[in-house]
């Protein structure tokens, strides 16, 4: 099976541990990547809501630069994708596309020109906040909404080619997005709160209004965002996509693990466990067109626009 996952936090623990594709110690790792199909991985820089101003900016540059670093003494495994060509050609020469992104719009420093930095760089996705509170906005934790900035910012980003994500967005925040959003936002890693209620997920009527917006919503492996029972596991899985899919959500139910940021059922903590998931899908009913859109096809129509 073909994987598109649109989220991990992975290049940070190997910046910090010094390691890369090949890793034994991370849950992303491309050891089995011959055991995949197309494989194309995001690669989120995860800003801890502690790092603030310019150094947030820079936290940024320097693991941006560590993957960089890693992609040129690993060509063979891996390239950096800026589109979607990018990510056919790679992942059709039997590589791993990785795609570049950010959690957390503190990142930004409080400055718009910083969105322009980060386009340069190869950023394709933004979050706008963490669980807490940036100069964007605020996270499932605060209760504030979009701040004056946060609205300047995602109009910016959308002039420069960054996908807004809405993973961890506060519902206060998200009505204010709606109010102001030109263009698909995402949510890169994020579930459903019906199934599971935690304050974390989407409700229905967030999911539906990226399916009106012919957004992305990525399924997110986290067990607390999974279901209530600690589970985590691939029936898990089923029920938040048996859902999206009455919700009309078939072409934009996507893949968004949330590798190395999250705790994982063991049965799921590698690309090519996730991907096996797929089977246990169609067993239980869903069509195998819809399995497919899901875990690559989805996501890859999306960049094309």
């Amino acid at each position: 099976m073909d994987l598109f996952d649109l989220h991990c936090d992975t290049i940070v623990l190997w910046k910090e541990k010094n390691l890369g594709f090949d890793s034994e110690e991370t849950h992303f790792s491309l050891r089995e990547h011959e055991k995949l199909g197309r494989m194309c991985q995001t690669m989120a820089v995860f800003v801890p809501d502690s790092v603030r101003g310019e150094a947030a900016r820079e936290y940024v540059d320097v693991h941006a630069a560590y993957l960089k670093t890693l992609v040129e003494r690993q060509k063979e495994w891996a390239e950096i994708a800026r589109t979607a060509e990018d990510i056919e050609r790679i992942t059709g020469e039997g590589r791993c596309a990785c795609m570049l992104a950010i959690e957390s719009g503190a990142a930004l420093a409080g400055k718009l020109e910083n969105i322009e930095h980060f386009a340069k760089l190869g950023v394709k996705m933004l979050t706008l906040v963490w669980n807490g509170e940036n100069e964007l906005g605020s996270g499932h934790s605060t209760e504030n909404g979009l701040t004056d900035f946060g609205k300047q910012a995602v109009k910016k980003m959308e002039q420069s080619g960054i996908v807004v994500d809405v993973s961890h967005l506060n519902d206060r925040g998200f009505a204010d997005l709606c109010e102001i959003a030109e263009k698909p936002f995402i949510a890169t890693h994020s579930n459903l709160r019906s199934v599971c209620s935690h304050k974390r997920n989407l409700t229905e009527q967030q999911f539906q209004e990226i399916v009106r917006r012919k957004g992305l919503v990525g399924i997110n492996l986290y067990t607390s965002f999974l279901d209530e029972e600690g589970r985590g596991d691939a029936e898990s899985i089923y029920r938040h996509v048996y859902r999206m899919l009455e919700l009309g959500g078939e072409d934009i139910i996507a893949c968004g693990s949330d590798f190395d940021g999250a705790d994982i059922n063991e049965s799921l903590t590698s690309p090519v466990k996730f991907a096996r998931t797929a089977e246990y899908l169609m067993s239980r009913g869903i069509p195998e067109r819809a399995v497919k859109k899901m875990y690559f096809e989805n996501a890859l129509r999306f960049f094309r626009k």
